[in-house]
């Protein structure tokens, strides 16, 4: 099997065809589901798609445009006339197989952890960064689901003032588990509802009416998780900010699939709400949320379904007396912007380039 070294190195700025065969893999996962959902919606103009999946999936069918698709089983020998490569099947299974594709001639969009810290892949919010894109060698990377949302809240405001440095409590769905971690609350709700026990097998504490800190491994010694250190150096990538002094907390909530979070910003200068509001009322892929006589701010319940990130409560935080710092509360869809529809836009954009 080629080195992903090895065949990046040979693949100089590959271009995508105006009309591609399309294949996703993992096709049957949440975020799979959702890529098919994605690319339906937008009509993204593909000529054909191949749907890949585990062996045991093999033979199953998923609907697209009112055809019934078969799933194949992934092997290296998949992606033999595929000319765009949707992954979304874990990081292993991209480390194992994206190498193939790329060598068989197809630009790999990934939605794993696998590649977003290699100087050689661009890690791409295209509202954000989309000019990372110009000199990829065969593969793109698909953001943490809480960097993506956050920095298109981060980048209408760095835009016009510069930042500083960025506090940030989130509050995570079921979604960004994946498909078993949301049947599991569905689950549990439904058994504590009931008044019945409920054993959690997929998320290491009860999830029904309780949050707890984010599952990913712990790091004894910072007392920091791999979901917060992820998100603090893919956000510091994407805003091509290197030394951004950020602070996190990643906490998992009782959601099926729209991430929360609240974020202080600390800027150069001092900034006004109404100026950090006025950066979001023409932001792409944003929705301004803000509606103080209301109570009306962004909801998961709201986010969920939608492709634009809700932004609102903006206010000035009282912590900050020299008026430098604003807070907000961002919420978006995790399996849409957060995984699915980010990567369709990157292949969106692949097709203009």
């Amino acid at each position: 099997m080629p080195t992903l070294e090895d065949t990046v190195a040979a693949q100089p700025h590959q271009q995508v065809a105006s009309h591609p065969v399309v294949a996703i893999v993992g096709a049957t996962g949440a975020v799979g589901v959702e890529l098919l959902h994605c690319l339906e919606r937008r009509n993204f103009p593909l000529s054909r798609l191949k749907l890949l999946a585990s062996a045991r999936s093999a033979g199953k069918t998923m609907r697209f445009k009112g055809q019934d698709l078969t799933i194949e089983a992934l092997e290296e020998a998949s992606f033999e006339g595929v000319d765009l490569a949707l992954f979304s099947a874990g990081s292993g299974i991209s480390k194992r197989f994206a190498a193939a594709a790329v060598k068989a001639g197809a630009v790999v969009v990934d939605n794993s952890s696998a590649f977003r810290m290699d100087a050689e892949v661009p890690l791409v919010v295209p509202e954000v960064n989309g000019a990372a894109m110009a000199g990829h060698r065969g593969i793109v990377a698909n953001p943490n689901c809480v960097a993506a949302i956050a920095t298109m809240a981060l980048a209408p405001l760095q835009a016009r003032h510069a930042i500083r440095r960025l506090h940030a409590a989130t509050y995570q769905a079921a979604s960004g588990a994946g498909a078993a971690a949301m049947e599991e609350l569905r689950q549990s709700t439904a058994a504590a509802l009931r008044g019945e026990a409920f054993e959690p097998k997929v998320l290491p504490h009860p999830y029904a009416f309780n949050l707890f800190s984010h599952n990913a491994e712990m790091d004894p010694v910072t007392g920091y998780n791999g979901e917060e250190l992820k998100v603090v150096a893919e956000t510091r990538r994407i805003m091509g900010m290197p030394e951004l002094p950020i602070g996190i907390t990643c906490i998992r909530v009782p959601v099926l699939r729209a991430h929360a979070m609240a974020l202080t910003v600390e800027f150069e200068e001092p900034v006004t709400p109404e100026q950090a509001r006025a950066a979001f009322e023409n932001a792409p892929g944003v929705k301004l949320v803000d509606d103080r006589e209301r109570n009306y701010f962004p909801m998961p319940s709201d986010a969920s379904g939608q492709d634009d990130v809700l932004v609102g409560r903006i206010r000035a935080d009282l912590g900050d007396p020299s008026g430098r710092s604003v807070a907000l509360f961002v919420v978006g869809d995790q399996l849409l912007k957060g995984a699915a529809l980010n990567a369709v836009q990157i292949a969106e954009a692949l097709l203009r380039r």
